[in-house]
């Protein structure tokens, strides 16, 4: 006899393993023609203690840069946030996600 995962205990079992992989991200390679623009210019709130400050970026929704606000971001223990940006390449933006990198 056969046993079969109830549609909720998949879920479940989905929702564990995301769980379990904290350093777990998906990398979407994204390159595109249209330049993004300049980067708005935000005052940087006051440091918070065991945080970093994650700064706003353009960020492209398929047909166009979208703004996405800064935000804060929770201190790793001997690492350091590299924040979302664009690179020129070959006459094609890419764009690099924010990670962490250690120190």
């Amino acid at each position: 006899m056969t046993k079969r995962i109830t549609p909720l205990a998949s879920l479940i079992l989905g929702a564990w393993l995301v769980a379990a992989s904290p350093g777990a991200s998906a990398h979407v390679n994204i390159d595109i023609d249209i330049a993004p623009p300049a980067p708005r210019v935000v005052e940087v709130p006051p440091p918070r203690h065991g945080y970093v400050w994650a700064p706003g970026n353009w960020q492209w929704e398929g047909r166009r840069h979208v703004w996405v606000e800064g935000r804060w971001l929770r201190e790793r223990p001997h690492q350091h946030w590299v924040p979302e940006h664009w690179d020129e390449r070959h006459g094609r933006w890419h764009f690099e996600p924010g990670h962490w990198e250690r120190n």
